[in-house]
């Protein structure tokens, strides 16, 4: 679809969809792109496939996310260091995390559900405060109890979580376990380090 701008020139898909996802603070899912847009979904995914393509070039500081809840522009990682500088006066960035919960958070992600004392036991320390900063920064989750004495609460990660870490869904994270754990052993449930 072509929009007529202020001078009468046409406005394509791909313009639009780069101002819709440059302003936007949160994933746009593909229904609302096809809405702005006004035209079909299969065009708004070859624009978006264009806009990907333009910017995974070396000269770019930008990269098109896709997560669940739909698509985003982010920063390079290569680039993210200079652009915290612009921030860094004003207290923009986000607080970062610790190594204790970074952690605690691949724990989970690799073998979630899991327990607290799960985790504990792999970690080797106690794990309350950094599981409970988690739950509030919406990156896990109580997904359950386990059916063991006791039913202590299951955790797994959130959808905060894939976008946190710019994953599409929870396909990618399996694709980046079964590299990681060929070279990684976690202790099972019991064991000591």
């Amino acid at each position: 679809m072509e929009e007529d701008n202020k001078s009468g020139q046409a406005l394509s898909t791909m313009a639009i969809l780069e101002a819709a996802l440059f302003l936007s603070h949160e994933p746009l899912s593909l229904e609302k792109l096809r809405q702005v847009c006004e035209t079909t979904p299969q065009e708004i995914r070859d624009s978006l496939e264009k806009i990907k393509e333009e910017l995974e070039k070396d000269d770019r500081g930008l990269v098109l996310l896709e997560m669940p809840q739909g698509y985003q522009l982010g920063t390079k990682p290569e680039a993210a260091a200079y652009v915290e500088k612009l921030f860094a006066e004003e207290e923009y960035t986000r607080t970062s995390l610790s190594r204790a919960a970074l952690e605690t958070l691949a724990i989970i992600a690799m073998k979630q559900p899991v327990t607290r004392l799960e985790i504990e036991n792999i970690r080797g320390v106690k794990a309350d405060g950094v599981i409970d900063n988690l739950l509030k920064k919406g990156l896990v989750k109580v997904t359950g109890r386990k059916e063991v004495l006791g039913r202590p609460l299951l955790f797994g990660i959130t959808e905060e979580f894939l976008q946190y870490f710019g994953l599409k869904d929870l396909a990618e994270l399996e694709d980046l376990k079964k590299i990681w754990l060929t070279d990684t052993v976690f202790p099972e449930f019991g064991e000591t380090k």
